[in-house]
């Protein structure tokens, strides 16, 4: 396994039961941005786990960011886990954290899935539909391109405000235009099914956010998150905005301490 960096923060004493986090793209795990910076509360009673995948902040680099791979160095990182862990994942993270629970269920104690990019979940559903088609159908980006201007039209492009573009940014914004498809992925929807352990959906209402993301990005990742609960049992919970855990994050939070909870319990 790849060195993966992993951000820990724990006020337990070291007793807290691990849950481990999986980032999206253009961020890390510890990002206060787009990452889970947010989440920090829930270490008063948990042992949090930010993963930095392949090629993102602290981890070291890859020729290309695959979810198999990412699936593959999450199983390594809930194996050395003392019972395994709870599993959260955004995004491109939250694909990686279907497929690694898929295959080691055994490893996991409850999934948690914010805005996942499960396309296969929702295939022929008419939003997801056209994002594939624009996605597919499109030049791919020229060689031409820099990170920087990648990052600048990916947010002033849609009407949202551009991070700064840091050294750390723009290495996670190269890693992410390299990223293999993730429509690509066949989720593993039935092995979640089964699964002993609760999971959780979380998804935006996407309502302020700007029009062109709403339409381009957010009906597709809504309809996925409809889709994806519909077919794992799990519960959809919708928080205002179109980041949920950093724009809601005593929402998400709540959410997630109620999640481990039930884990818990059963």
């Amino acid at each position: 396994m790849t060195a993966l960096h992993v951000t820990v923060w724990d006020e337990t004493g070291g007793d807290g039961v691990p849950a481990v986090f999986v980032h999206n793209i253009f961020t890390w795990g510890s990002d206060e941005t787009y990452g889970f910076a947010a989440q920090r509360s829930l270490a008063d009673r948990y042992r949090l786990l930010l993963v930095d995948r392949r090629g993102y902040g602290h981890s070291p680099g890859t020729d290309r960011s695959d979810f198999d791979t990412d699936a593959d160095d999450l199983v390594e990182l809930l194996a050395r886990q003392d019972g395994g862990a709870h599993l959260v994942g955004h995004g491109n993270g939250g694909l990686a954290a279907m497929l690694a629970a898929g295959r080691r269920p055994d490893l996991v104690r409850s999934l948690a899935l914010i805005q996942p990019s499960a396309f296969s979940a929702a295939a022929g559903h008419p939003v997801v539909e056209g994002l594939l088609h624009r996605v597919r159908s499109g030049a791919g980006v020229p060689e031409s391109v820099t990170p920087e201007q990648y990052l600048r039209a990916s947010t002033e492009g849609i009407g949202m405000d551009m991070p700064e573009p840091t050294p750390q940014r723009l290495g996670a914004v190269t890693t992410s235009m390299r990223e293999r498809p993730v429509w690509e992925a066949t989720v593993p929807l039935e092995p979640l099914r089964a699964a002993p352990w609760p999971t959780l959906v979380i998804c935006g209402t996407w309502q302020g956010a700007p029009e062109p993301y709403r339409a381009h990005v957010g009906e597709p990742l809504m309809a996925c998150a409809e889709a994806v609960a519909d077919a794992v049992g799990a519960r959809l919970h919708r928080v205002a905005g179109y980041y949920p855990h950093t724009q809601q994050p005593a929402a998400v939070n709540a959410a997630l301490r109620e999640l481990w909870g039930q884990a818990t319990l059963s």
